[in-house]
């Protein structure tokens, strides 16, 4: 059981979801903590040939590949929770037009691609979307320029859809985590320098957990969060509020 998850709670029976980017990381704790509380989940993503696991059907997906994604989501009869949690970061190669590119392509047009795909199935049963920002929405990155702008571009890309669709019944939220323990930060915790400027920063004064951001993640999608739309909540342990 993914630790930090209530088995008590079933806010997602009978509901399935879609997690992209679901096979590592935040995307795949989402995943798991979905599948805990009952959802029937597609983990896509790239490397999806780990071990099964109960409740979460674990998908190869490219998400820059429309056709792929148009195939994936034809495969629903219904859907009730679409997570774009699929990201890259090139760092200092985002100075190059075509990675910049690259960049954009994987973490903000492929987001808009999937919300789009889902929403006739997410309109049928009034659904919700959840799509993972950074604390580069809000700040500048001098070390990864597509990184930032594709994640502004996902906040303001979620606000726009929640204002369209919200005569829908779609909700459209998104979070912006924080420095989050996982394969995608290993470098910089490894790196005593940058490991301690983190720390320094943020008020908790450690490295978040998948789980933390996964346990937000669900309060967003679920029924309890039924008046919230637009929202970008931070998961950072206060970074941002220094």
């Amino acid at each position: 059981m993914l630790r930090g998850v209530s088995a008590a709670l079933h806010r997602f029976t009978h509901q399935s979801a879609l997690v992209t980017g679901g096979t590592s990381g935040i995307g795949l704790a989402i995943a798991e903590a979905l599948a805990a509380e009952g959802a029937q989940v597609v983990a896509a993503g790239l490397n999806a040939d780990g071990p099964p696991r109960e409740s979460i059907r674990f998908v190869e997906l490219d998400v820059t590949d429309a056709l792929a994604a148009e195939q994936l989501v034809n495969r629903f009869d219904d859907l009730h929770c679409l997570v774009n949690a699929a990201g890259i970061i090139a760092r200092q190669d985002e100075f190059d037009a075509t990675r910049f590119t690259d960049v954009l392509e994987v973490n903000l047009i492929a987001v808009q691609r999937l919300s789009t795909l889902c929403y006739p199935k997410l309109k049928s049963g009034g659904g919700s979307i959840l799509n993972i920002g950074s604390l580069y929405s809000h700040l500048g990155a001098p070390h990864s320029p597509g990184y930032a702008a594709s994640k502004g571009g996902v906040v303001q890309l979620t606000k726009s859809l929640a204002a369209a669709w919200a005569v829908d019944g779609i909700r459209v939220n998104a979070l912006a985590p924080g420095w989050i323990e996982t394969a995608f930060t290993e470098p910089l915790r490894n790196d005593p320098e940058r490991n301690a400027a983190v720390l320094g920063r943020t008020p908790l004064g450690r490295w978040g957990q998948p789980a933390e951001v996964a346990r937000t993640a669900l309060f967003l999608l679920s029924s309890e969060a039924s008046y919230i739309t637009g929202t970008v909540l931070p998961v950072d342990g206060g970074y941002l509020c220094q």
